[in-house]
């Protein structure tokens, strides 16, 4: 049976809106077990792999091919689609590297590790909250976009919303907390995220592609690096102690799910929804994930928290509020791989 577009379009939004809430309450449950951040992200890139890999090397293939023939049709020798990797990954190896260290290994490594500093409700505010942030500041220095006084204000709020947030654990660093260090590393994370989203619409890349060249590039970057590192002793691994039951899930989850499935739905929901809409319709996951957080991790909700998340969340809706240019829908092309590429909303 198929679905007809408009319903194919609200159950994207449905799986994308929660996959998002469900990776920032599932990393920080998974905090609070068995696995290290580095085991993490190993399942985390190491499920994507297992999916995204074969998937890599059959478009390079099939690329190739169709090239071939389209230039034998012509009667001429063209250039060889780009592609790197050992013919993995389909972009080229400077924008391989480029996407994937940002979108790829930073992100998963600095989100993760943040889990395990702060609580989920933090990470519901901070990550997605501050990401449309650094991707105007971005946007404006590399891409030249303009800010418009409705998004500086839009973005006014969500930098008075973080701080509600984040100052509160700053202060509490004076009397021995640690949960600062989370709020910093999650607000580096979603620098890092928004790096990646501006560097993929400079280049263009499609968002299938971006998804598979920087899951390519992490698969043989970190797997050996994380291997040296546990062998050396720089690293600590508990994957040794952790139940398979665990392991299999984060696999799943954390790499099929936020990586691949939330990809797949995020793009589906930008062709029916349109760029604009869509980040309206994300702007749900920092309350939706507060809310879990609450709910499922029995989390503390205190006045500062609520007053950020309504400041974020207004300051999310207020920079989307408007009226669309003319190139706002190739602008947010490449806005599905992990979640959110361009889009100003993450976090997956």
């Amino acid at each position: 049976m198929r679905l007809s577009p408009r319903a194919m379009g609200l159950l994207a939004a449905v799986v994308t809106v929660t996959i998002w809430t469900g990776f920032i309450v599932i990393a920080r449950a998974s905090a609070q077990r068995t696995l290290t951040p580095f085991d993490i992200a190993l399942m985390r890139i190491t499920g994507a792999s297992l999916v995204l890999l074969p998937w890599g090397w059959w478009m390079v293939r099939r690329r190739k091919a169709a090239h071939a023939a389209e230039a034998a049709r012509a009667g001429a020798d063209g250039g060889v689609p780009p592609s790197s990797l050992l013919g993995i990954s389909p972009l080229p190896l400077r924008t391989t590297a480029l996407l994937g260290s940002f979108g790829g290994l930073l992100y998963a490594l600095l989100a993760y590790s943040g889990f395990f500093h702060a609580p989920a409700t933090h990470a519901a505010v901070l990550m997605p909250g501050s990401l449309p942030l650094w991707t105007a500041l971005l946007a404006a220095a590399l891409l030249r976009d303009h800010i418009t006084p409705l998004r500086a204000a839009g973005l006014a709020l969500i930098v008075a919303g973080d701080l509600l947030v984040g100052g509160r654990s700053l202060l509490a660093a004076f009397s021995g907390g640690d949960v600062w260090k989370g709020d910093v590393l999650f607000m580096l994370a979603a620098a890092c995220w928004a790096t990646y989203s501006v560097l993929a619409r400079r280049h263009a890349v499609d968002a299938v592609q971006a998804t598979i060249a920087i899951t390519a590039f992490a698969c043989l970057v970190y797997l050996p690096a994380y291997a040296l590192l546990v062998a050396l002793g720089a690293v600590t691994s508990h994957l040794a102690m952790a139940p398979w039951s665990e392991i299999v899930f984060q696999m799943i989850f954390q790499g099929c799910g936020s990586v691949v499935i939330s990809g797949i739905s995020f793009t589906r929901m930008i062709q029916h929804y349109g760029p604009v809409r869509s980040t309206m319709i994300t702007a749900l996951v920092p309350g939706l994930s507060a809310i879990g957080a609450v709910v499922f991790l029995h989390e503390p909700m205190y006045w500062n928290l609520v007053a950020g998340l309504l400041l974020v969340t207004m300051g999310i809706l207020l920079g989307v509020l408007r009226k669309p240019g003319p190139g706002a829908a190739h602008a947010a092309a490449p806005a599905a791989p992990t979640t959110p590429v361009a889009s100003s909303v993450k976090p997956r």
